[in-house]
């Protein structure tokens, strides 16, 4: 029985460092993706393949509102980790909480500056679905989590939040995938127009089963952990 209990022991605590990598691995590239955005807006590229410039000047069309998107997704993707961390809402709950406040502010933000951005998608019909279902999945998970917390019902408090976290950081599961077909195009002949929305129902879809396999999985140890 102890050798089965340190076992037990040992796989959750390799679990939750492989969470663990993961989550600030997707926090790294969301945030790197959107420090990206707001150079390319500030100093437009003159030169470079002619699929990213023309998407450059896209989002250079509508910039005010992609600003009011991608400036509160950075906070977002800083603050994650910290929320998210046991240790630091250990010790210092009151600051945990107010981080929250403010990730739930955030959250509002980037939820409904997304549903503006969708005028003009890059991606057509395919992007529009991705990110109607994924975004309305993240304002309601939201809603949700913020419920929960009123009520002070913890377990599902944080089942809601990590299901709308895992919609947060899925634009960073998004990037790679994008990059992936910009790498092939001259080989396959696709498009932003045509690979856009593959690459944000992929990515998110990713993320958001990742999300929810953990909150199975945590449910066999109880909700002591946040992550």
């Amino acid at each position: 029985m102890a050798t089965m209990g340190r076992s037990i022991l040992f796989a959750k605590s390799k679990a939750r460092r492989m969470m663990w990598v993961a989550l600030i691995v997707l926090c790294v590239i969301g945030g790197a993706a959107a420090l990206r955005r707001m150079l390319a807006l500030a100093y437009p590229a003159q030169s470079g393949p002619s699929q990213l410039v023309d998407l450059d000047a896209l989002f250079a069309a509508k910039a005010s509102l992609t600003l009011a998107h991608i400036v509160p997704a950075l906070a977002l993707m800083l603050l994650i980790p910290l929320q998210f961390s046991r240790r630091f809402r250990t010790r210092h709950l009151k600051a945990h909480r107010w981080i929250g406040r403010v990730i739930m502010v955030l959250g509002l933000i980037v939820g409904i500056s997304g549903l503006a951005l969708l005028k003009n998608p890059v991606g057509g019909a395919a992007e529009v679905t991705a990110i109607l279902f994924f975004d309305t999945l993240f304002l309601v998970a939201l809603a949700k989590a913020y419920v929960h917390a009123r009520r002070r019902a913890i377990a599902l408090h944080r089942e809601w939040v990590i299901r709308a976290m895992s919609v947060a950081v899925g634009v960073a599961t998004v990037r790679p995938i994008m990059g992936a077909f910009f790498a092939t195009a001259t080989l396959t002949g696709m498009t932003p127009h045509q690979f856009f929305g593959i690459a944000f129902w992929v990515g998110l879809s990713m993320t958001s089963m990742g999300g929810e396999g953990w909150i199975r999985y945590t449910r066999h140890f109880g909700h002591s952990e946040t992550i």
